[in-house]
């Protein structure tokens, strides 16, 4: 009798299915966070160092995946609360993808284009976190999954996040068709091409959501689909430090001859 009761204890404290999908779901969350603000530290050391903008604006968007990441942990661990799912929604639904976009941008037209781009993209980001600041919730957030933009928010919160995650991602898409065209499957194609994949690895982590109401499908696109954009990051900058490195390589130019003293002294 005695090991009877003590096999039941034993498996009351096992986790249940739900328990290790919410720990799954916390750890990957974790893993997208730590990775995302590893790789924003890295392009932040190269912006530092050679004050490239497009670095500055991969910067800003590897930070923002990290904030949505670790919220996202959060959420999982906790339960959502009004907090942890606006930040999650504004970080991770409305702002990262069109400052990736930026970077895109930059990398691919003028600095001046590229300034344009990003005060514009600033303006809108900062009305839709405002918006999504103040927006009221049509319901209560569940505590066990990521709820979904139509269940909580009007249809306001919903169209911002439609429109600034879409459009970039089609300025990240079309970045990596004209770079195919301009170098011809050089490696500036493939380094808009990885960006371009891994932002459309982290849209489909939205759909994961959408479709299958799965959170650990979620956090599995997400992880994944930061490392492809961060390896679209790698190639990229080893492509803009080229022409540098072939400058280094020029000899100096050799010392105009100097003319005989005779030539030039008066006479």
């Amino acid at each position: 009798m005695f090991t009877k009761y003590q096999t039941l204890a034993a498996a009351s404290r096992l986790p249940t299915g739900r328990t290790m999908r919410t720990m799954l779901t916390t750890a990957l969350g974790t893993a997208a966070g730590l990775v995302a603000l590893a790789f924003a530290l890295s392009t932040l050391e190269r912006w530092l160092a050679g004050h490239k903008p497009h670095e500055l604006a991969w910067t800003v968007s590897l930070l923002m995946f990290s904030i949505a990441s670790f919220a996202l942990a959060a959420g999982a661990r906790a339960g959502w609360d009004d907090t942890t799912f606006r930040v999650f929604w504004i970080f991770g639904a409305v702002a990262n993808v069109p400052f990736l976009a930026v970077g895109t941008v930059y990398l691919l037209t003028s600095r001046r284009t590229g300034h344009i781009t990003a005060a514009a993209v600033a303006l809108a980001v900062a009305f839709a976190a405002g918006v999504i600041t103040m927006a009221p919730f049509r319901a209560a957030l569940p505590s066990d999954r990521l709820p979904q933009g139509a269940e909580v928010f009007d249809a306001l919160p919903r169209i911002l996040a439609g429109v600034a995650s879409g459009g970039a991602a089609l300025v990240v898409f079309a970045g990596a068709v004209w770079s195919a065209w301009r170098y011809r499957g050089g490696r500036m194609t493939v380094a808009n091409v990885l960006i371009a994949l891994g932002t459309a690895v982290t849209g489909a982590s939205g759909l994961a959501n959408s479709v299958w109401g799965e959170m650990t499908a979620f956090a599995v696109f997400l992880v994944a689909g930061i490392a492809v954009i961060f390896a679209g990051f790698l190639v990229a900058n080893g492509v803009r430090s080229e022409p540098a490195r072939r400058l280094s390589a020029v000899p100096d130019a050799a010392p105009s001859p100097q003319l005989p003293a005779a030539v030039t002294r008066r006479t």
